[in-house]
């Protein structure tokens, strides 16, 4: 499983997942850090990252092979981080086929209905459990003939 952890500005939000990723699920998922700065990109490797790209163009061919995207609700948003989100950035993540975890932290004038308003760690501790979930083999599948 190729998990793509995507951030901008300072990468804290990525790092903490990153981070916790590795604490609880290890080595085993490869874990891509995609920065829209060389700041967050970095701040991600040291998190625990496999691999790291900085960029529109590390962003826009990484999410059409990743598949896992994870990262702030604002890497949907064209304009968003303070206009680090470019245009092509947004597209190509909402157009991935991979499946997209969408932490519902953002400073954009945009609110989400439903979402409780939980700090970092709660949201980074539901990111890991969607993903230990993702992990597990589906148990009850019938084999395919």
């Amino acid at each position: 499983m190729k998990l793509m952890v995507m951030d901008g500005q300072g990468g804290g939000i990525g790092a903490a997942v990153i981070k916790a990723l590795r604490q609880s699920i290890g080595l085993e998922p490869e874990i891509l850090a995609l920065g829209t700065n060389s700041i967050a990109t970095s701040k991600m490797m040291k998190a625990g990252a496999n691999r790291g790209g900085t960029g529109e163009n590390a962003i826009l061919c990484t999410s059409q092979t990743a598949d896992v995207i994870i990262g702030p609700l604002a890497i949907l948003m064209t304009n968003a981080m303070m206009g680090e989100v470019t245009a092509e950035m947004a597209c190509a993540v909402s157009s991935s086929p991979a499946v997209k975890i969408l932490i519902p932290l953002t400073r954009e004038r945009v609110r989400v209905v439903g979402v409780t308003g939980d700090p970092l760690p709660h949201l980074v501790n539901q990111v890991i459990q969607m993903v230990k979930e993702m992990m597990q083999p589906c148990v009850n599948q019938p084999p395919i003939s």
